[in-house]
């Protein structure tokens, strides 16, 4: 077995070391995500100023040509001492001037954009792998009530496309906005210096163009989270499909799933054409507004050469970084389109962000003692919804290494029972204590590492054997693997696989038999060593000879720890210390085997219906 040659199976969040932002759920900001990569932004920074540099230094080579040297003008005042002292005034060196500054303002515009892609693809693949794990790991500190609410494969959207949505805006619309604000200034400036009335006629359309943009941005906003919402169902219907492939196989619905698919697949696609629309129609209004402030300073222009007043290299570079302005005007009215989607994304992260487990106000938990076992509950009440109780001022008391057992009817609230001692849920109501310390005041990983669970279905992950073992105890030796694995008497039929413990299991531990994974369930449970432990129908839907050697593993797995026993097989139970009869959410009954058969009521009522039925 190797444990370096093999893929690490996903760790509990509680075996990570967290960052301070993956410690709380509460509140981000893209400031706040940005600010660790702040060198590469300054980098970035530094590249969008030479890009816009050279945006407004590449129309003045051709100024200079047609009026420098195709026409008589005189150089620039600025420009003139310069070019003599270096090349000198003749036209051909204004010319050579022109052809190398041309030249050299490229490369400055390539050196820019290079530098400005490479700096903020950086600044984005951080900012995702640190969105990514915070929010990865909100998740998984929030309650199980929140996740019995959430879809699956809405989350998995979060995490994955929503997230990926935020990187690329980050990459390339966020610093392409700053380089078009710039752009936009220094243009502004440098028509102004030409001629400030000029200027004034180019900007004359732009207010009717942000106000066009402003009715649209609601619109465009709308739309698009009404796209996010419904692709998120569909990637929930997903996820649950081929989560219960085998059930829908089973009962031959896959014509059923592929019609309920095509018709919330046709919804969002209304609703995605119904975004382009919107989307559509604002380009083409856009153009049309800076094509007519483009008809109007031509028209202006036009007229001033005529008169005199402008030369025609100057009505040239005019219109250049007329070009030029509209540009980054046009690439800024499009924001709203741009900006939804990564809006909306980073909307529905922060939903999850804002979800905060329910706790008491600030209360100050600490490290979990070594525990002894004695578990109390003191008029508990819970109920999954509210105004609905499952357990109802529930009391009870498991001595410190004592078989306790829960039975009663489907629904009586017995896995509800087992769910609270580990917080998997928070209370409504009442007190569970361990060792006579409230569960509440104990930091939840301290807290379950000395919790040991065999459920009815043992999930195994896509890893080899000895990783699955392993989850139970992440820094366990390769001895201590194979003890637990002996203790469950799992050794045998794992050394019979053509890998050993190297086997790889499918997902949901699907290429092994129930009866395999249980037990390797119980070498899980066995490494973890913990001082009590929470079986859950260890055995429902074993065959008998399985049955028989998960519980021969499962009597070795009990010795000495506090056990807590779900089961509908009574005769399962028949040696456990005391047992809990329960219906509609309380205790109706408690007691021995002997001593509840001979109170002749429910527990003896649901024994002899097993005895007749043969179970």
């Amino acid at each position: 077995m190797s444990r370096k040659d093999t893929t690490e199976v996903p760790q509990p969040a509680e075996e990570r070391t967290d960052t301070a932002a993956e410690k709380k759920g509460r509140q981000i900001s893209l400031a706040a995500l940005l600010l660790p990569q702040w060198k590469m932004l300054a980098l970035g920074l530094l590249a969008a100023l030479g890009s816009v540099a050279a945006d407004i230094l590449q129309p003045l080579p051709l100024k200079i040509v047609i009026d420098n040297v195709l026409s008589t003008k005189a150089l620039p005042q600025w420009l003139a001492p310069w070019l003599t002292f270096a090349l000198g005034t003749n036209k051909a060196a204004v010319l050579n001037f022109a052809v190398v500054s041309v030249v050299l303002i490229a490369l400055l515009n390539a050196a820019s954009s290079y530098a400005q892609s490479v700096s903020m693809n950086t600044v984005g693949q951080w900012v995702m792998h640190d969105l990514r794990s915070t929010l990865y790991h909100q998740i998984q500190r929030l309650s199980l009530s929140y996740h019995d609410r959430s879809q699956t494969g809405d989350l998995i959207m979060r995490v994955t496309s929503d997230i990926d949505t935020v990187q690329s805006f980050i990459a390339s619309t966020l610093m392409d906005s700053v380089v078009d604000v710039l752009a936009l200034i220094g243009m502004v400036a440098v028509m102004f210096y030409f001629d400030w009335k000029f200027t004034l006629v180019a900007l004359s359309v732009a207010p009717v163009l942000f106000i066009f943009v402003y009715q649209y941005t609601p619109r465009i906003k709308k739309a698009t989270r009404a796209v996010r919402k419904k692709e998120g169902e569909i990637a929930s219907n997903i996820q649950e499909v081929f989560s219960s492939i085998r059930v829908v196989k089973a009962f031959a619905r896959e014509k059923y799933e592929k019609k309920r698919f095509k018709e919330a697949s046709m919804e969002t696609v209304e609703l995605a054409l119904r975004a382009r629309a919107l989307k559509a129609g604002l380009s083409p209004g856009v153009q049309l507004i800076t094509a007519f402030g483009t008809a109007l300073v031509l028209w202006y222009g036009a007229r001033l050469v005529l008169a005199g007043e402008l030369t025609l290299g100057g009505l040239t570079a005019f219109l250049a970084y007329l070009a030029k302005l509209y540009s980054p005007i046009r690439a800024l009215s499009k924001l709203p389109d741009d900006f939804s989607k990564p809006a909306i994304a980073f909307e529905r992260i922060q939903e999850v962000m804002d979800v905060e487990s329910k706790s008491r106000a600030g209360e100050k938990r600490h490290k979990a003692p070594e525990f002894r076992g004695r578990i109390e509950f003191e008029n508990v009440s819970f109920g999954y919804t509210p105004g609905r109780l499952i357990l109802k001022d529930l009391s009870l008391t498991i001595d410190s290494g004592q078989t306790a057992a829960f039975v009663g009817p489907t629904g009586a609230g017995k896995t509800t029972i087992i769910s609270l001692i580990p917080r998997f849920y928070e209370l409504t109501s009442g007190t569970i204590r361990i060792d006579g310390e409230d569960v509440r005041n104990l930091k939840l990983k301290s807290l379950r590492r000395q919790l040991g669970f065999v459920l009815q279905e043992t999930l195994l992950f896509r890893a080899p054997i000895w990783q699955n073992i392993a989850y139970g105890k992440p820094a366990a030796t390769r001895e201590e693997i194979f003890e637990a694995a002996k203790l469950a008497n799992a050794h045998d039929f794992i050394e019979q696989l053509p890998n050993g413990y190297d086997t790889m299991v499918g997902e949901r531990g699907v290429t092994i038999s129930g009866g395999q994974r249980q037990r390797i369930g119980i070498a899980r449970a066995v490494i973890r060593n913990a001082p009590i432990l929470i079986l859950d129908e260890p055995t429902s839907g074993l065959d008998t000879v399985s049955e028989a050697i998960v519980f021969d593993a499962l009597h070795r797995l009990m010795k000495g720890r506090t056990c807590i026993v779900i089961t509908h097989r009574l005769a399962t139970i028949r040696k456990a210390d005391v047992i809990f009869v329960l219906k509609d959410g309380a205790i109706v009954e408690r007691g021995t085997h002997e001593q509840l058969l001979a109170a002749n009521g429910l527990y003896r009522h649901l024994h002899d219906t097993q005895v007749i039925r043969g179970q």
